[in-house]
């Protein structure tokens, strides 16, 4: 005889009709989604539960059961048991990503799997089943796996949960479904926008917006990671079919040493060799006075997001030219195919499980195993706390260098958090500092200020550190941030980057204006006087850092169909009224000539 668990009399038709062919379904996946949302919760405790976590889980659940109460019941299990694999092996993922690397499924881990071979895979599936991980959040998820698998086993012996509603139970069901709609619409429209963006990139910017779509189940998460991993694979094979096809004629070597130091997140306007009125460059200034570092006086990058830059600055595409930047080889491939060897010592981009979609964007065509093999000899297997950690690896490996080099530097420079930028013995600046010069901001923006200051100070120390490894050598050192930053500039009073697609004149000045400049050791000035010479001439020149490389071919007398003087900082051909487009959408001179003529009309008006 078959045993039964009765709760009330029977379930009300339409609205109820797919709840009450998938009841189990419905309850076990409803306590699932819960349960990874406060497992995978941020131990720093800033960012809580997602805030329409329980309308739109109901939403999802109760579409994906009206879904399966369209299939007829022998199909209909099968499809059911499947999901339960699917969600439950895709939780248990999720969440132990969560405990061992304190970041749920994103597509840095997607890629990495995607390069893990047997054995790494197999010290995986081991650690699965280790004693710590059972006592975890991982363990709790497999009880609560287990407690499904027994109710599932009770069914199968003829246990059955009939429940029985009243007729208002399908009203109150119908409201539920509602409210969950008009609450979730907006998510479900920005995921959808997520999971329809044409390249990497667009996925990135679309994630700067404060609106940009929730991933708040494992499923959603691996969907996305799935999508972001098979854009990047699309201009990574762009990238190395035009890596294949590098051509180059010939190479003269003028510059043994080329150093080119990317820095963070740096504003102009923090620069005291550009006017700040802080001394947080003194031993750039220095450098300065001897007359063998010249500063550019009018250098913009093309974008204010790191990533963007990167793409921009490594490809030998130029803003104007035809096709993407993927469809060009990269600057330091070209190096190497030239007969250079390639340094890449970077404290950002290593492949990374914790890695956002940021620096997933950022780094994807220089971590690809293939690509980067192409790209350099050398390169760093950690990442550091400071900067400095930079100079040792270096200091680790110049041994490995070659006849002709090209050595990239990418700091973490002033990115935030800013008191985590420089050791605190390092603290030279405080709130106390800015009383006078800054008045209108709080004691709170003072001391963030005197962070951001704090954090310029300790970078110019790294780059002088660097150029004193190459002043006794034939060698160039180039150093640029790669974007801006804002610390309470102005009255615009709020710190890092905005990313709408608008840009006035005082988001591109901020944001988008960075310091630029070249230094000569004594040894290269005397060899290469001609190249000193454009130096200087060429200071005050207009510049957007998206034609670095043709300047580097130029400086090591690389002979390639992709250099063109036009774009060669340092060519008596080169193009000053190029166009200066900002995030392929805005004119920057067209900016700074528009607030030029406002400052005039202000100024006779006062007069």
């Amino acid at each position: 005889m078959k045993k039964h668990f009765q709760i009330s009399s029977f379930f009300c038709e339409p609205l109820l009709k797919p709840l009450r062919l998938n009841a189990t379904f419905f309850v076990f996946m409803y306590v699932l989604g819960v349960l990874c949302s406060v497992f995978t919760l941020p131990k720093s405790g800033k960012d809580g539960l997602y805030d329409n976590l329980f309308p739109e889980l109901f939403l999802d659940l109760y579409c994906c059961c009206v879904v399966l109460a369209l299939i007829p019941e022998k199909i209909r299990i099968w499809v059911k048991r499947i999901l339960y694999v699917v969600l439950y092996v895709v939780a248990l993922a999720d969440v132990y990503c969560f405990v061992n690397f304190d970041t749920t499924i994103n597509p840095s881990i997607l890629m990495l799997i995607g390069e893990t071979d047997a054995r790494e895979a197999g010290d995986f599936i081991t650690s699965l089943v280790s004693f710590n991980v059972i006592l975890s959040k991982v363990g709790l998820l497999l009880l609560f796996i287990l407690l499904h698998a027994a109710w599932a086993f009770m069914q199968h012996r003829g246990y059955k949960l009939n429940v029985k509603l009243p007729p208002v139970a399908g009203a109150v069901v119908g409201v539920l479904l509602l409210a969950s709609a008009i609450l979730s619409v907006h998510n479900k429209v920005a995921m959808t926008q997520l999971m329809t963006c044409s390249t990497i990139g667009e996925v990135e910017h679309t994630l700067t917006r404060a609106d940009h779509g929730q991933m708040y189940l494992p499923i959603y998460r691996l969907a996305f990671s799935v999508y972001s991993n098979e854009l990047a694979k699309r201009q990574l094979t762009s990238l190395k079919e035009a890596t294949r096809h590098i051509k180059v004629n010939g190479c003269s070597y003028r510059s043994p040493e080329i150093v080119l130091i990317i820095g963070e997140s740096y504003g102009r306007v923090h620069s005291q060799q550009y006017g700040y009125f802080m001394p947080t460059t003194p031993r750039q200034i220095a450098l300065q006075r001897s007359g063998l570092l010249v500063p550019f006086s009018d250098v913009v990058s093309c974008w204010n997001l790191t990533s963007f830059v990167f793409k921009n600055v490594f490809s030998m595409h130029v803003e104007g030219q035809k096709g993407e930047w993927c469809d060009y080889p990269l600057f330091p491939s070209v190096f190497r195919k030239a007969g250079y060897k390639v340094m890449f010592l970077t404290n950002q981009f290593l492949p990374e499980a914790k890695q956002a979609v940021f620096d997933f964007s950022g780094g994807f065509f220089l971590n690809d195993p293939e690509l980067s093999k192409t790209e350099f000899d050398v390169r760093n297997k950690q990442l550091y706390t400071y900067d400095d950690g930079l100079l040792h690896c270096y200091d680790s490996v110049k041994t490995q260098r070659g006849a002709h080099n090209l050595i990239i530097f990418h700091l973490l420079g002033q990115h935030v958090n800013y008191k985590d930028r420089y050791p605190a013995s390092q603290a030279h600046f405080w709130a106390s500092d800015y009383e006078q010069r800054r008045p209108e901001l709080s004691l709170r923006q003072r001391k963030i200020l005197s962070q951001y200051d704090n954090a310029v100070l300790y970078n110019d120390s790294i780059v002088d550190q660097i150029v004193k490894r190459f002043k006794n050598e034939n060698a160039i050192v180039i150093y640029m941030p790669d974007h801006g930053e804002e610390c309470f500039e102005g009255n615009r009073g709020f710190i890092c980057r905005q990313h709408s697609m608008a840009i006035d004149y005082d988001l591109a000045r901020y944001e988008f204006a960075v310091p630029f400049w070249i230094y000569c050791s004594p040894k290269y000035a005397h060899l290469h006087p001609d190249v000193f010479k454009a130096i200087s001439m060429a200071r005050n020149r207009r510049f957007m850092t998206d034609a670095l490389p043709h300047m580097l071919l130029s400086l090591a007398g690389i002979r390639t169909p992709y250099y063109h003087a036009e774009y060669d900082l340092l060519s008596p051909k080169y193009n000053q009224n190029r166009q200066r487009i900002l995030k392929n959408t805005t004119d920057y001179d067209v900016l700074k000539k528009e607030h030029l003529k406002k400052v005039i009309q202000t100024k006779a008006y006062a007069e």
